[in-house]
């Protein structure tokens, strides 16, 4: 669902080196046309970026999030030509962040959002049963019930219209009614006290950064550019002094300043949104409002129970989410006007999830208990001009889309689930006046890199763990990252043996991994594998500082690093840690022996 208003406020509806991994097309200019498997080979970059100099474009996106990689492949799949830029990583910001859900927003009925509930849940499905089932897998939740008289019809009837909104075809179970007995058998950790029963339901999860991330590929694969580390710092205009004709744009890797000729911008900045809207010099129909969602990570054996679970509290509702060996637990829902780069989690964020958590556990969670906290920012709609006076938890997460001048649509608001519905409508505003017809949106057809054959793929895992030598967990740990892409992976340790061994102590993560991430998914940084190609950052009690140098390491053969430069590379990201923990997790040591390696052979090099 979606507001849009347009320019003149009428509205309308709408190995390595010596041997690439992928096949490449030699252009004039010496560039390179994306193969159709949507490799984005970080060593390529350069001709990337001559691409984005010397081509005009149909669209050019600006930002790297889900919104943004999700209007690059919506316009890209209709035939267009597309251009991305993102000036920091793919998924640096709100969209490697989340609570990691793909849900339609149970919380959502009650405040009569039935339509943004509708389409969140068709898109979940959809991405369930056919789009993405290698990164989008159901997920049950237990809803604990106190006050049995009112609360089980209540919530059961909730449920009820949760579950018809999906309709017949289901990709994930209906929801149970269980009893108190029951309850405490799928989640032990439960307070027995008042525990009058629960509901079980389903949702989905993902990987919030490695699913933008394949959304990025997938455009792609069908022929977009995309540039990573590459500012907007400016607009281009027409004749007229009025159409937005492209962006100035800067390579923040060397400073080069490029001009990108398109016939449409597309702003999918999240919460730089209205700061692009001030560069640009125009007034948009809507304000971007920030708000600030903390999340801690803990331990399995922390939290006793075989589902996850939700929880109602004060302000709005608290979720146990299972993440492989951990949980992530929130999330918190508050205003922020700080640093829009790195919003900081604080100390009461941390006591307001552990509190609202032990309200139902029969052992208390402590700090000691918290390996990793993270905060991220929702760029949610306020009308343009308004108080803010309302708080972001009754602020509607439906998206707006706004055309203030022409050649230029903008988008804010929205959920990751309804990503795809967003970026078909911006996409729908960029080429409405477009002299010639363009496509309808066909993303509800176009399965994302990885799903195609997934299921005859997933019964061979025993025998690619046979053929590559690896332990059959490895083998479908990265099935459930990359799909049928798996192998592509695997590939990478027939050239060198050793990158099939695990990158750090206690994690499913292989050091063929490190690599596919500079030769496919376009990592620039040792901070690019550790926070978003992999999640060591939020897994890790270190946040992935021991396996910092190793990654260097790994990164610095492929790209060319010397010394000096990996040692660079690894102190940067020890900083970054140093910097994004300000509420440090208690469980982790700060002078782990894996950190004290690092900072010495950092220190050593430097």
């Amino acid at each position: 669902m979606y507001i849009l208003f347009e320019w003149g406020r009428e509205s309308y509806d709408r190995k390595f080196d010596d041997k690439r991994a992928h096949d490449e097309t030699a252009q004039p200019d010496g560039g390179m046309v994306m193969a159709s498997n949507g490799v984005l080979d970080a060593r390529d970059r350069d001709a990337m970026l001559g691409r984005l100099a010397t081509e005009r474009f149909d669209v050019l996106v600006i930002g790297g999030g889900i919104t943004g990689a999700g209007a690059a492949l919506d316009a890209a799949s209709r035939g267009l030509r597309v251009a991305l830029v993102e000036a920091r990583d793919l998924a640096s910001g709100t969209s490697s962040r989340s609570s990691k859900l793909i849900h339609g927003g149970l919380r959502y009925l009650e405040q009569f959002d039935f339509k943004l509930v509708w389409e969140a849940l068709h898109e979940r499905d959809l991405l369930v049963s056919k789009l993405a089932p290698h990164l989008v897998k159901p997920v049950s939740f237990l809803y604990p019930l106190y006050k049995k008289v009112v609360e089980r019809p209540y919530v059961g009837a909730g449920l009820v219209l949760y579950d018809a909104m999906e309709g017949t075809h289901r990709p994930v179970p209906h929801h149970r009614h269980l009893s108190a007995r029951s309850a405490l058998k799928r989640a032990p950790a439960l307070s027995a006290d008042r525990l009058a029963g629960a509901m079980l339901y389903y949702d989905a999860q993902v990987d919030d950064a490695r699913y933008t991330l394949t959304v990025t590929r997938t455009a792609a694969a069908h022929r977009a550019v995309i540039a990573t580390r590459v500012s907007a710092i400016g607009l281009l205009r027409g004749p007229d002094g009025v159409r937005v004709t492209g962006a100035r744009v800067r390579d923040e890797e060397s400073g080069r300043e490029i001009s990108v000729a398109a016939e449409a911008v597309v702003v999918c900045a999240g919460v730089w949104t209205d700061l692009v809207h001030e560069l640009a010099g125009v007034r948009a129909g809507y304000q971007v409002r920030m708000s600030k969602g903390v999340h801690i990570v803990l331990p399995r054996e922390a939290v006793q129970a075989d589902t996850g679970m939700i929880l109602r509290t004060e302000k709005s509702v608290l979720f146990f989410i299972p993440w492989g060996e951990r949980w992530i637990v929130g999330t918190t829902d508050t205003d922020w006007s700080g640093d829009r780069a790195e919003p900081t989690p604080t100390e009461e964020d941390v006591e307001y999830i552990l509190s609202a958590a032990n309200r139902v556990l029969a052992r208390p969670l402590t700090r000691a208990d918290v390996i990793a906290v993270y905060a991220g920012l929702r760029p949610l709609v306020a009308a343009s001009g308004g108080n803010g006076s309302k708080p972001t938890t009754k602020l509607s997460r439906e998206h707006v889309v706004d055309v203030p001048v022409p050649g230029l649509a903008s988008i804010a608001g929205g959920k990751f689930t309804t990503y795809r519905l967003m970026a078909r409508d911006v996409v729908d505003a960029a080429v409405a006046d477009f002299d010639r017809d363009v496509p309808a949106s066909v993303t509800d057809r176009v399965p994302l890199l990885g799903a195609d054959g997934l299921a005859a793929v997933q019964p061979a895992a025993g025998r690619l763990a046979e053929d590559y030598g690896v332990t059959r967990a490895a083998v479908e740990h990265l099935l459930g990252r990359y799909g049928t892409l798996a192998e592509e992976v695997l590939n990478l340790t027939r050239g060198d043996p050793a990158l099939a061994r695990p990158l750090a102590e206690g994690h499913p993560y292989l050091r063929a991994e490190v690599a596919y991430a500079v030769t496919h998914e376009h990592a620039l940084h040792v901070e690019d594998v550790l926070m978003r190609r992999t999640r060591l950052f939020i897994e890790s009690a270190d946040s992935g500082t021991g396996a910092a140098s190793e990654v260097s390491s790994i990164m610095g053969r492929l790209l060319g690093w010397n010394r000096r430069k990996r040692a660079a590379e690894t102190r940067r990201y020890l900083e970054l840690v140093a910097a994004e923990q300000t509420v440090p997790a208690a469980a982790a040591n700060p002078e782990s022996p894996e950190r004290e390696l690092a900072l010495a052979a950092s220190a050593a090099a430097g």
